[in-house]
């Protein structure tokens, strides 16, 4: 029970902080030393097929090594955390914003995210987040394209995802089911596509292999210059 407080009480603290611009301190001597500015956006696949919202371990797992990455930004980086699955304006309102500073640390910042990426499978069963039925990938990368982009700074976008695109656009669980390509080069300018969970819980390497081979297709047709699709590491 307090571990589900302390979840729910970190959802609570990250949505009522709304979008926070906390500015770099001129006077910190560690600023000059610290890496570029980057911008990190990372989505929360809550759609039912997906481990990440049922399986306290594995959810753990995704949530060590998200922070890793958000721990080792630099000052003056965007964090951006959303949640996606069905296509509708009610489904997904979670945002969380930040921009990281001398009074907003890369390690602080990395904490909170990793206990509430931990404690999506609480969440879900206490209600607070939504288990949802569609995963609209597509569209979410989307909306992300025109909502925050890629220009500015390195970008890179993380999914905690099974990747099992499962929409009007496709449904990836057929092996015979491909993405269609990507309305031009929307991603184009952004760093890396990462895609951490692929076909996790469908228990089909053959699965995986295809749907690594769809979204590395799909990813470099898009824009990014990298993309990298784990089933588990």
């Amino acid at each position: 029970m307090k571990r589900i407080l302390l979840v729910v009480a970190t959802v609570s603290a990250l949505v009522g902080g709304g979008v926070l611009a906390a500015r770099i301190g001129a006077d910190d001597p560690q600023a000059e030393a610290a890496p570029p500015p980057q911008r990190v956006i990372i989505g929360l696949d809550l759609s039912r097929s997906n481990p990440l919202i049922a399986d306290p371990a594995f959810a753990a797992k995704v949530a060590d090594r998200i922070a890793g990455i958000v721990s080792n930004l630099g000052f003056a980086s965007e964090v951006h955390v959303r949640t996606f699955g069905n296509y509708d304006a009610t489904s997904n309102t979670f945002a969380y914003d930040t921009v990281l500073s001398v009074r907003n640390r890369p390690e602080n910042v990395a904490a909170e995210i990793r206990k509430l990426i931990a404690g999506t499978p609480y969440l879900v069963q206490k209600g607070r987040w939504r288990a949802q039925q569609n995963t609209n990938i597509l569209a979410f990368l989307d909306n992300l394209s025109q909502s925050i982009g890629c220009t500015g700074m390195p970008t890179t976008i993380v999914l905690a995802s099974d990747g099992i695109e499962d929409s009007d656009y496709a449904r990836l669980i057929r092996r015979d089911a491909h993405l269609p390509p990507p309305d031009g080069h929307p991603f184009q300018g952004c760093a890396d596509f990462e895609i951490l969970g692929l076909g996790q819980g469908a228990d089909n390497p053959r699965l995986t292999t295809h749907l690594r081979s769809e979204w590395s297709r799909w990813a470099l047709a898009a824009g990014f210059a990298h993309f990298q699709g784990l089933n588990d590491w």
